[in-house]
């Protein structure tokens, strides 16, 4: 027996139940999407713009979001068929380490190469000044794109984890910090999150101004990852629009149904679930924008998926992870883009303890004049994408009930570890119908 064994093993975890909770979900198929973002581009009515052999940029960013390789190829397509000469750029800031080469091969891990999109991918961390702002910050470009005809984006419209505003993570803020590479992303940092919506917002207008964005294509996604909405906006739209579609993603962003917990636990953190690792939209943890519901009182992460590539920023939000989870983070996939925005709390490291088990004790023998036994109200999920299905202990059965979105299946089972002290593989089906 561990001391972590010993010092715990008055620790008792309650029974769960399963429960689903019925939120918005998309209705795009993969399949459909070649001729929805047609329809749009054309609908958009800006492709006449372009003339025989004009240079397209078309920006691409680093977030795992789903069916982006059929969305960008798509756009290609459309492009190439209105006479365009269109080219590949990473706008994801100071992602994929803030290197030229690690931002191709994350793009190449997304399915978009040269191979899988038919035309160049030119992938550089060379920047050229175009304007500035109002008060007086320098806009970095990438060099690649400022010297293309036409500029067109293609990224996801949603709630940003660490600041609030009209303009959050969507088409302003693609042009402001992903296109301005590493060092543009500095400058849009260098106020800290507390000027980061205005400093997007000017960012984004003087690049607007050059008037060489065709347009954007906005991708909105359900609570699960899945394609909710595709749209395309004109240069002209960009602002009215990115607002506009901000707030119909906060709409999809279901919170924990409950006001006060002791613990959550997550199976996974990671960048392919969201920006911060968790969505603290989801969790209640905003850091730099303050706590909100549900107030839990401490969060469990037990491992980091493969999709992170390692990137553990944001894990400071949690209060215990696994040693495996640990094992698997790399300073120098995480450090270089928290230095870029300024953000020590990105840098952060929780709790070590080796096994599940002992992660889920010491997070609630920790807690100040806690509950015990089957008092503690816990939720338990895959991740936060993951709140379709997920796991309650019985002190919240009673509450879940009252909710008319929420339904309890079957009956109450207990938590299982292996020899080692983490979850039985066969737990796992109790998160089944997750993403």
């Amino acid at each position: 027996m561990s001391i972590y064994d010993s010092l715990l093993a008055d620790v008792q975890l309650p029974r769960f139940r399963k429960i689903h909770m019925e939120v918005p979900k998309g209705k795009i198929r993969r399949e459909e999407i070649d001729g929805i973002v047609r329809e749009r581009m054309t609908e958009c009515a800006v492709l006449a713009r372009l003339k025989p052999g004009e240079t397209v940029a078309v920006g691409v960013g680093s977030r795992d979001i789903r069916n982006y390789d059929r969305i960008v190829r798509s756009v290609i397509d459309v492009l190439k068929e209105a006479g365009a000469k269109p080219f590949i750029f990473p706008a994801m800031g100071s992602h994929a380490g803030a290197t030229a080469e690690g931002q191709e091969g994350l793009l190449r891990d997304r399915g978009i190469s040269e191979e899988t999109m038919g035309i160049p991918i030119r992938s550089s961390m060379e920047t050229l000044i175009i304007g500035k702002t109002p008060h007086g910050l320098p806009v970095y470009f990438d060099r690649n794109a400022a010297g293309a005809d036409w500029i067109v984006t293609v990224g996801r419209v949603k709630p940003h984890t660490d600041f609030h505003g009209a303009h959050e993570s969507g088409l302003y803020k693609m042009l402001a910090v992903g296109c301005g590479k590493q060092v543009g992303a500095a400058v849009c940092h260098s106020g800290g999150y507390g000027l980061m919506e205005r400093n997007v917002t000017e960012i984004a207008e003087v690049v607007l101004q050059e008037k060489r964005l065709l347009l954007g294509i906005a991708v909105i996604e359900d609570a699960f990852g899945d394609t909710y909405r595709l749209e395309a906006v004109s240069g002209e739209r960009f602002g009215e629009e990115d607002t506009r579609l901000l707030a119909e993603a906060k709409r999809l962003v279901p919170r924990i149904p409950f006001h006060k917990i002791d613990m959550l636990v997550l199976n996974e953190f990671g960048k392919d679930i969201s920006g911060a690792g968790m969505d603290p939209n989801v969790t209640g943890r905003l850091g730099a924008a303050g706590d909100e519901k549900p107030y839990a009182d401490r969060i469990v992460a037990l491992d980091l998926t493969e999709g992170s590539h390692h990137n553990f920023a944001g894990i400071g939000n949690a209060d215990v992870i696994t040693q495996r989870f640990f094992e698997k983070v790399d300073f120098l996939e995480t450090y270089p883009n928290c230095i870029t925005s300024r953000d020590l709390a990105g840098m952060k490291l929780p709790a070590v303890m080796p096994n599940d088990r002992n992660a889920v004790r010491i997070a609630l023998h920790t807690i100040p004049g806690g509950a015990s036994g089957c008092g503690w109200r816990i939720v338990w999920m895959k991740n936060t994408l993951g709140l379709g299905t997920f796991l309650i202990s019985e002190a919240l059965v009673g509450e879940a009930r009252g909710n008319p979105l929420l339904r309890v299946d079957g009956k109450a089972f207990e938590i299982r570890f292996d020899d080692q002290g983490n979850l039985c593989q066969d737990m796992l089906v109790c998160f089944d119908g997750i993403n």
